[in-house]
């Protein structure tokens, strides 16, 4: 159907949030989506602090981002507001870079004093690069999330009922998205 980056934000090895990430990510293939994770943590430091555009990892970093129809921009939520890590990257795309793309924004944090920073941090910036269309994201309490030691991922019944309603309008809004872009050719 289409093409998602799933972007995590998070600086962490052992980040619930890319845990989280990568549990919603087999959801959207199993609805027949094509989804390319992609952990900021991975990218060159110097890269990312030199504002090196010119970087290889940048350069494919920023080809991952024009390619796809759909963007998942995952965080930790740090001083009320998504991570630093993920502001280098953002800072680093070109400005426009989410010109005609649907976005879900998720964030994790460890009280719900943050659950603002989605519509209050979070969401002008990808409004302000572009994006065509951002859908309601979700905040996640970090006590929701339990990964386990051999990779699994448990995520309260609550929350999960939650994230899955995001991440099916998420998957609903690219289907016509992607069918618009399908018939102009």
């Amino acid at each position: 159907m289409a093409t998602i980056l799933s972007v995590s934000g998070s600086p962490s090895v052992t980040s619930r949030t890319a845990r989280l990430l990568r549990h919603l990510d087999d959801r959207l293939r199993q609805q027949g989506h094509d989804v390319t994770p992609l952990d900021v943590r991975t990218l060159p430091a110097e890269a990312l602090l030199g504002a090196d555009f010119r970087h290889p990892a940048v350069v494919e970093a920023t080809a991952l981002f024009e390619a796809a129809d759909g963007v998942v921009i995952g965080t930790p939520v740090y001083k009320a507001a998504y991570s630093g890590l993920l502001k280098t990257l953002l800072d680093l795309l070109p400005q426009f870079a989410l010109t005609g793309k649907t976005v879900l924004p998720l964030a994790t944090g460890g009280s719900t004093a943050h659950v603002l920073a989605i519509d209050y941090a979070l969401r002008p910036v990808l409004s302000s690069m572009g994006a065509a269309h951002i859908v309601p994201g979700w905040f996640t309490l970090d006590k929701d999330i339990t990964a386990g030691e051999d990779g699994t991922l448990t995520v309260a019944p609550g929350t999960a009922e939650a994230l899955a309603q995001v991440t099916d309008a998420f998957s609903r809004a690219l289907g016509g998205r992607t069918a618009v872009l399908a018939a102009a050719g």
